[in-house]
């Protein structure tokens, strides 16, 4: 659906995006990530063609012109408009050439304001003004939706919505460039990234094949009431590389030998009931975004 390669962009001469290439194929929910002012807007921005490339190559489909839907960080919504007629507002402008009213209320049922629909947009919460940013930018069904931080200063309850949106969107065959930094929201809904740091695109691929690539397995566990020579004897495994987080309490091991996670799975249990231990949790699992993203940026 996109392939950029060696994208440039300075401003005043000082260069934001430094060769930047990257891939999003149709039906992906991409993850951007990088730190701020790294250059997601602005290459987002270009995508979209709202600002020009200085040098660089873009392909979008497979060459013929497409549709692309945009949510930008924090969208302008007039409020003295109900969320119905902002959106017949925006299918106008937009030229939509079906029946702008069907499509108004397929969109208000998609991003959950079927009930607000007749609600001046003046009184609705950041969660809501997101969500109808949302169905603007899906309005004409494109075929790339891009959204910029769209779970931004929202409340537990505002960003599951949010990511419930985007997962419908996902089983619908969406293709969706998501930029945001919560990586835990990336965790859920994305099935690639692309990390960028110092104007390229440091990291890129699938993300469980990415999650191993930088954690491998590794399993964590915490422990009750341990004393300082259960403490010793789980640190102390030949079958595994162990560390222990005082402020988590929590117990990492990797590094395991030819019998994997599985076969060192069974040697810690059997070394917690050997020693007393009282196992709270046991998990066995990759390495998570946020260290992943760690490694990746410093």
């Amino acid at each position: 659906m996109v392939r950029i390669r060696n994208l440039k962009k300075s401003y005043k001469g000082f260069p934001v995006l430094r060769g930047l290439s990257m891939d999003i194929n149709s039906g992906d929910v991409y993850g951007f990530l990088g730190r701020n002012g790294c250059g997601k807007t602005t290459t987002m921005n270009i995508i979209c063609g709202v600002i020009p490339k200085d040098d660089g190559e873009i392909q979008l489909g497979d060459g013929k012109p497409i549709t692309i839907g945009y949510l930008p960080e924090s969208p302008s919504i007039f409020p003295y408009m109900t969320a119905r007629e902002y959106l017949e507002y925006i299918g106008a402008c937009a030229e939509y050439d079906g029946d702008i009213k069907k499509r108004t209320d397929e969109v208000l049922e998609t991003v959950g304001l079927r009930e607000a629909a007749d609600r001046r947009t003046k009184g609705f919460s950041r969660g809501m003004t997101q969500r109808l940013g949302m169905g603007a930018a899906i309005l004409k069904d494109p075929d790339l939706l891009i959204f910029d931080e769209p779970t931004s200063a929202l409340d537990p309850q505002g960003r599951s919505e949010v990511l419930t949106i985007i997962e419908r969107l996902k089983g619908l065959g969406s293709t969706i460039v998501l930029s945001t930094h919560i990586l835990s929201d990336v965790e859920r809904v994305a099935n690639r990234i692309g990390i960028i740091n110092g104007g390229i695109i440091a990291e890129e691929g699938e993300m469980n094949t990415i999650l191993r690539k930088y954690g491998g397995d590794v399993i964590s566990l915490s422990v009750r009431n341990l004393t300082q020579e259960q403490k010793i004897a789980l640190l102390s495994v030949k079958f595994a590389n162990a560390e222990f987080n005082d402020e988590t309490g929590l117990f990492r091991y990797g590094g395991f030998g030819e019998n994997g996670a599985e076969g060192a799975a069974k040697q810690l249990v059997k070394l917690a009931a050997d020693n007393d231990i009282t196992l709270e949790t046991f998990k066995i699992g990759t390495a998570t975004l946020e260290e992943v993203f760690g490694k990746v940026v410093g």
